[in-house]
């Protein structure tokens, strides 16, 4: 964007001089300068000298504000012209010049013994005039010391006294905080710090830690102190210990921006924290006269409700009571064996008498009688009605009724000796025979009524007699036994014969 044609810029320019000296001077001649640029200034009529620009336009006015520098005074001199190459090469030799001179100043201030610390020399571009820098704490008197150094470097002599902090910054160095000092840098405006700045910032009174390289406070105690003035508001003053049942609790330490304050007991060593809000409680107690138990406020035990893993979880975990205790164990189907768990194993039979082979529903009249049953049939029937009464009933019956299904089988099928069975022998031999035709035969003497020494003979009727006796007391029994669902018997309770063969 174009400037209009009727503006003027702002005519005086700040320049830059050795060691962070500044100063102001008029443009009059309106010279297109730039920020940086080598200026041939006026030194009051005593020659030239050179300078660097450093600030142009309207910040210039601002900082002339700042520095309560009126725009219209008469000792702001002019800027001459704009530095050529010849100027800066004939300042450059005489800056060369500074360091010696100003080593050879130190030796005879030391022959004359004055109390003065010389700190830097600088020459006029021109050569005409040596200014030297030096700090001292009371008055001295160096007229001895300007003609000796005005006869031996042939220049006109200034004197400059300077304080601590100016010394410091046109000598330069890096501070505590690892940068460069800001005395040497930005700084230019040098204000007072006290060590009230320091109790404010709660900072140890330490002057080996407060002092800088000037060796008065430094001057970045004064950049925060506004912050922690306005943050020291809400802090309560505690001028007085806080008075407890314990004791007397005295201040160690506060945490400005956090609001917190550790209180100590006389003769502990163990801190206390409080907060701003506690602190004012306890002293408006003890203005009341009354002491509270400890420093700390007494904790309010609140009932802590059940987080939500704790309902779902016990949800969860009667659900699983109420499904096992309504829950009925399931029948298994009969399969004759084949299904039969691993492991296993059979149980021998309750009934006094073994079991009797699968029966024809068509008995055959022309088949020869079987033979009648052993002594003593009867007896083993009375003795399996006892174990039958005795016996449980439903599922866990079946193991029992499977093993004695498969017990009273010879491998031909047919019943062994003829032997009648026991009444509740009828419903085991409902259950299929398993694979293979063959069958495990009870553990002997188990079940199996002892044999007569001599069987009877051929032409007798008292065993048919007791055979039909002890059909008859079946027979007696044998609705209850069809009810339970064994099969019913064929009257006479004789065994059936087995069908006649084809041949």
């Amino acid at each position: 964007m174009e400037l209009p044609s009727d503006f003027h810029g702002f005519d005086i320019v700040e320049i830059r001089f050795k060691g962070g000296r500044k100063d102001f001077y008029r443009n009059s001649s309106r010279l297109p300068l730039v920020t940086g640029d080598a200026v041939v200034i006026d030194a009051g009529g005593n020659g030239w000298h050179l300078g660097h620009v450093s600030l142009k336009g309207e910040l210039v006015r601002l900082q002339m504000k700042k520095k309560k520098v009126p725009t219209d005074s008469k000792d702001i001199r002019a800027i001459l012209r704009v530095a050529a190459e010849q100027d800066v090469e004939r300042w450059e030799a005489v800056r060369d010049l500074e360091t010696g001179t100003m080593f050879r100043a130190r030796s005879v201030v030391e022959e004359l013994r004055l109390k003065m610390k010389l700190s830097d020399v600088e020459y006029q571009a021109d050569r005409t005039r040596a200014t030297f820098f030096y700090s001292a704490e009371d008055r001295v008197d160096f007229r001895d010391l300007i003609k000796r150094l005005a006869d031996e470097f042939r220049v006109r002599v200034e004197m400059r006294q300077i304080s601590l902090r100016h010394e410091a910054g046109r000598l330069g160095g890096i501070g505590s905080c690892g940068r460069e000092l800001c005395c040497s840098t930005w700084l230019t405006d040098f204000k007072s710090v006290s060590t009230t700045a320091a109790r404010y910032q709660n900072l140890s009174l330490n002057p080996a830690k407060l002092s800088g390289q000037c060796g008065r406070l430094k001057c970045c105690l004064n950049y925060e102190l506004d912050t922690y003035l306005d943050a020291l508001k809400d802090i309560p003053q505690v001028q007085r210990p806080l008075l407890t049942e314990k004791g007397e609790a005295f201040l160690q330490k506060t945490d400005i921006f956090k609001r917190r304050m550790w209180f100590a007991l006389r003769g502990d060593n163990n801190w206390v924290m409080l907060s701003i809000d506690r602190v004012r409680e306890v002293q408006e107690l003890n203005k009341k006269g009354e002491k509270p138990e400890s420093l700390l406020a007494p904790v309010k035990e609140e009932e802590r409700e059940p987080e939500v893993s704790a309902h779902v979880e016990g949800n969860l975990d009667r659900l699983d009571d109420k499904i096992k205790a309504g829950k009925r164990p399931k029948r298994k189907k009969k399969t004759g064996g084949k299904d039969r768990p691993e492991g296993a194993t059979d149980v021998a039979p309750l009934s006094a008498t073994p079991a009797a082979p699968r029966r024809s529903s068509r008995p055959s009249s022309s088949a020869p009688k079987a033979a009648a049953p052993p002594e003593g049939g009867a007896e083993g029937d009375t003795a399996a009605a006892g174990e039958e009464a005795r016996r449980p009933r439903g599922a866990a019956a079946r193991p029992m009724n499977r093993r004695n299904n498969r017990g009273g089988r010879s491998e031909g099928g047919r019943p062994e000796g003829g032997r009648s069975e026991g009444r509740g022998d009828a419903r085991r031999s409902e259950a299929p025979r398993p694979e293979g035709g063959a069958e495990a035969r009870p553990p002997r003497g188990e079940g199996r009524p002892p044999r007569s020494a001599t069987p009877p003979a051929a032409g007798t009727d008292g065993p048919a007699r007791a055979s039909g006796e002890a059909g008859a007391e079946r027979g007696s029994r044998g609705g209850r036994s069809a009810r339970r669902g064994g099969r019913p018997r064929p009257e006479g309770g004789a065994t059936p014969p087995p069908p006649p063969s084809a041949s």
